[in-house]
């Protein structure tokens, strides 16, 4: 592990409220692109891993929002790991990043007392080892407010710049930030030997809550004032710590990084991230005729065949229950589409057919207004609620693994090949004993087959 100097750790902050607007479909608001696994890992778990580098778990402060806690817990679970009471720090509503870093410096502070602490975006690309040139950095954090740069492999138009100026330390005083260029401008901001701004940062407590203080005092004075989250962000203005902070104080370095960096913040990004074919095709996930096709940018389902001809240049991205086709040139207009949805009320904009929940995951395999079919996965030892449904009965066959089923004042286990049937009214709990994955089949039939006809009794994991 790198580790800073002194007896003390660096510890880190995630920020992992984000929405899942830029990725649509294979994000959605409920299911954002730090959870995606476009390998064995997501983001999130990966931003863990480097964290790791820097930080024992113990010293690991995660910001998100309730809706996304359980992605958090899940993933750190798979990971070998568990969160520590107290480190996952949850917004009652997004308020930008200022608000987020301030909560969890104010959690390190009293649980540590002044601390050097990194801030990290759960959905960025990093290689691992540029954690040691951050570790490195915090020889600075006694004077300045470090930020990290970004060596720029090209004149990139959506990325901010900052300019170095006079050396100090192992990094450079910032001479300038600049907002995300035209093309010309960028050409002319790489030639000037800026650097691309990656959203990262390095504090000592103390610097940051003297520049807090001075630059954006309301904030600050809301945490001071209260204790309860609702309060405190119901008192705060949504504000970057760019905006709030950054570019307005006069203690800021700039330390350089090289090496593979990537928001991901379009599919031209992912694009470039994608290892290609002989003919600049990105291909993910499923087989694939491409005839006369170059540069494209390809996302399926494994059971689909893909076939171009005569098409260069091109996002397709084939979820169940959604297809996206557009120029490469033209993907950071994806967010638009989502709005669209919004407006409609459409459920598109917030789920997957494949539905993550604290137990395990769910996938919607067909579907009407008084129908709907399930597969059903439950983790080992992990349970469903106690609830019933005033409008639906539910009809379960397990696919694999062991099932424990409560209904009313019965129990009993079902095998693979077992089934049984739950009437409308029937208090039931789905439960996996087991140490492996739990699968099943579930048939739901009834006047209203949408997932608000649920009554809760008991729940593990604290939902109404």
């Amino acid at each position: 592990m790198c580790r800073n100097r002194g007896d003390e750790n660096i510890k880190s902050i995630i920020l992992a409220g984000g929405s899942g607007t830029r990725l649509w479909p294979l994000s959605r608001e409920k299911y954002p692109k730090q959870f995606l696994k476009l390998g064995k890992t997501s983001l999130f778990q990966d931003t863990l891993q480097r964290c790791l580098e820097i930080s024992d778990i113990k010293e690991i402060f995660v910001v998100t929002n309730e809706s996304q806690k359980f992605f958090v817990i899940g993933q750190i679970e798979e990971l070998g790991h568990d969160i520590p009471e107290g480190n996952l720090l949850i917004e009652p509503k997004g308020m930008n990043t200022l608000p987020a870093i301030c909560f969890g410096m104010r959690e390190i502070e009293k649980k540590y007392g002044n601390s050097v602490a990194g801030v990290f975006p759960s959905d960025h690309i990093l290689d691992k080892s540029a954690m040691g040139t951050i570790a490195g950095a915090e020889t600075l954090t006694s004077e300045y407010l470090i930020t990290f740069g970004i060596s720029p492999g090209s004149p990139h138009t959506g990325y901010g710049y900052i300019k170095p100026g006079e050396p100090v330390g192992t990094g450079y005083r910032v001479s300038e930030f600049r907002e995300k260029p035209a093309l010309a401008e960028a050409k002319k901001f790489v030639k000037e030997g800026c650097l691309w701004n990656s959203g990262m940062f390095l504090f000592s407590t103390d610097v940051f809550f003297a520049e807090l203080k001075t630059h954006e005092p309301s904030v600050l004075e809301a945490f001071e004032a209260s204790d309860d989250m609702d309060v405190i962000y119901s008192n705060i203005p949504s504000v970057s710590i760019d905006y709030g902070i950054m570019e307005k104080s006069a203690r800021v370095a700039v330390v350089r990084l090289d090496g593979r960096w990537s928001d991901l913040g379009n599919f031209s990004a992912m694009y470039d991230e994608f290892e290609k074919d002989a003919s600049g095709n990105a291909v993910y996930g499923c087989d694939n005729v491409l005839i006369d096709s170059t540069g494209n940018l390809i996302y399926s389902r494994p059971d689909k065949l893909v076939s171009l001809i005569d098409v260069n240049d091109m996002v397709v991205v084939d979820t169940q229950d959604a297809l996206l086709v557009c120029p490469r040139s033209s993907s950071q207009k994806v967010k638009d589409v989502v709005t669209g949805l919004k407006r409609k009320n459409d459920e598109r904009a917030y789920l997957h057919d494949t539905v993550y929940r604290p137990w395990g995951s769910y996938t919607v395999l067909e579907s009407s207004e008084r129908h709907k079919i399930k597969n059903i996965t439950v983790m080992p030892e992990k349970k469903l609620s106690l609830q019933l449904h005033h409008h639906r009965s539910e009809h379960w066959v397990v696919v694999r693994g062991m099932a424990h089923v409560l209904m009313d004042e019965e129990e009993f286990f079902l095998r693979p090949g077992e089934s049984t049937f739950i009437r409308a009214g029937t208090k039931h709990r789905l439960s996996n004993p087991g140490k492996l994955p739990l699968e099943i089949i579930e048939v739901q039939l009834g006047d209203a087959v949408e997932e608000e006809d649920i009554v809760r009794f008991d729940d593990e994991y604290g939902r109404v």
